[in-house]
């Protein structure tokens, strides 16, 4: 079974899943401005430090594709007003927060290129914005990798690997695959893990809500485990 799609981009289009819905419903969303991108997140539509600052990249590269800029300087300026207004969205995500500082030295770097025009620096900030989406998939896919060999090395008994997570750090909280969730999704695949049990995770049952969505559309095998339960839960498994 293919993994949850939170982000959805092809050929300057952008939509998100609306997280607000699931379980219930999947329903993606258009994102045609940076305004929408703005709201998606502030609305917790869009959610997870990742994932905010990927949609907030691409919905930059869809406004990108859709303006002709007269010179470098105006680029510029446009590219670092959007992003200083996307950081306002979940001022505590820090991963857009980082992504704002990459671009502006990218930005300011080719601006202060004499060698490239107008037109080459607009391709090059669309080609590493539109690239955030893959680049997070592929450093999702090594933690997984990596965090499932080193439980396995450090496990006592590697027939019996049982995890307990909280929160959602899978899928839906990236560009795809997961981080902590990533881990469980390639012991899953290795064929190495018995049981997981999610966390409620309130107030917004991001683990009732979210992971153990994930975790029933892969069929991982899984148990939902309310707040108060996760000590007795720790002990007894």
């Amino acid at each position: 079974m293919t993994t949850l799609e939170a982000i959805r981009y092809k050929d300057g289009r952008l939509s998100v899943l609306d997280q607000l819905q699931l379980p219930l419903k999947t329903d993606y969303i258009a994102v045609k401005t940076v305004d929408d991108a703005w709201n998606a997140i502030r609305d917790m539509k869009v959610r997870g430090a990742p994932a905010i600052a990927i949609v907030g990249c691409l919905s930059v590269a869809v406004e990108l594709n859709a303006k002709v800029f007269q010179s470098k300087k105006t680029l510029e300026e446009h590219l670092n007003d959007r992003f200083n207004y996307l950081v306002t969205s979940r001022p505590t995500a820090v991963n857009i927060q980082q992504a704002r500082t990459e671009f502006a030295k990218l930005a300011s770097s080719l601006s202060a290129d004499d060698a490239i025009d107008v037109d080459q620096m607009k391709f090059r900030i669309l080609n590493q914005l539109e690239g955030t989406l893959a680049v997070d998939v592929a450093i999702n896919r090594l933690i997984g990798e990596h965090g499932a060999k080193d439980i396995i090395e450090n496990c006592r008994s590697t027939s019996e690997i049982r995890i307990l997570t909280h929160c959602n750090t899978g899928s839906l909280a990236t560009a795809g695959y997961g981080t902590a969730l990533g881990v469980i999704r390639s012991l899953h695949s290795m064929k190495m893990l018995k049981h997981v049990f999610c966390t409620e995770t309130r107030p917004y049952n991001q683990g009732a809500r979210l992971t153990a969505y994930e975790l029933v559309h892969e069929a991982i095998p899984a148990t939902l485990v309310c707040e108060i339960g996760r000590a007795s839960c720790r002990e007894r498994v």
